[in-house]
């Protein structure tokens, strides 16, 4: 598996034109979904009116050298190290997810447009990179599923319960959990249960990207935003009419500790 293009072993029965008409739309449901998303929930409304408003109540001007410094420190604390969890387990399953999963989108789109075939042969780092980055989704995925989830964790409910707001992770780990399977029966040279894992794996698949107006997915795109919007909060002491922040974990606790409320 970790040397051999899953894609390219398919372009035998489907062909290459088919495949990368599917990535395509995938992408598309993502922009659509996105937009959709922002429409529906006005979240761009609210996000340029909240930006006025911290404008007009802060106590101090922040330049645009600050601004510059603010969105690189936003961007390497909480985009590329998710520095905004407490939790270093949570972090750690996030990072694990996040990391994978673009290890996994990326060298998807490389294998099935620039090597959708058998000759060329795509660089080994591909097929590695793919399987590789799927893993890392399932480690940080399933870990969070099972065992870091607040109603799970925190609130003793069963890891098998399902809400709405699981939609995102449950069909993300769908996908890739799939993915791998297929990947792997169909080296062994099981035909029909290969077919069977792809249609799951491309079921599961449609369900991630075309369920974006109703999942978490498009989180990953206002989180940084949300994130940048705070700092310049604290940073012009607007601060969304809260008190300065104070250490007193004797009186309210602290945030290292795990609670259990059952």
């Amino acid at each position: 598996m970790f040397a051999i293009n899953p894609f390219a072993e398919l372009s035998a029965s489907i062909p290459p034109a088919i495949m990368q008409t599917f990535v395509v739309v995938m992408i598309l449901l993502v922009v659509g979904g996105t937009l959709f998303d922002i429409v529906h929930k006005k979240s761009a409304t609210y996000f340029f009116n909240n930006w006025e408003k911290v404008k007009a109540k802060g106590t101090r001007q922040v330049s645009g050298g600050e601004m510059v410094s603010l969105a690189i420190q936003t961007a390497a604390v909480e985009g590329l190290t998710s520095g905004e969890f407490c939790n270093p387990q949570r972090r750690i399953s996030h990072l694990l997810t996040m990391y994978g999963f673009l290890a996994y989108v990326i060298a998807t789109a490389i294998m099935v447009f620039a090597y959708p075939t058998p000759a060329p042969q795509a660089p080994a780092i591909l097929p590695a990179l793919w399987t590789i980055g799927a893993l890392m989704v399932c480690l940080g995925g399933y870990w969070f599923w099972f065992f870091i989830r607040a109603d799970v964790a925190s609130e003793g409910n069963s890891p098998f319960r399902l809400v709405r707001a699981d939609l995102f992770i449950v069909s993300l780990l769908a996908s890739v959990t799939l993915g791998l399977i297929w990947a792997y029966v169909q080296t062994t040279g099981n035909t029909g249960w290969a077919n069977v894992l792809l249609a799951l794996y491309l079921l599961a698949t449609t369900v991630l990207f075309g369920s974006i107006p109703w999942s978490k997915f498009s989180h990953m795109f206002f989180k940084p935003a949300a994130a940048f919007q705070k700092r310049v909060e604290q940073a012009n002491g607007s601060r969304r009419n809260l008190p300065a922040p104070a250490e007193t974990p004797k009186i309210f606790g602290s945030t290292h500790q795990q609670p259990r409320n059952f």
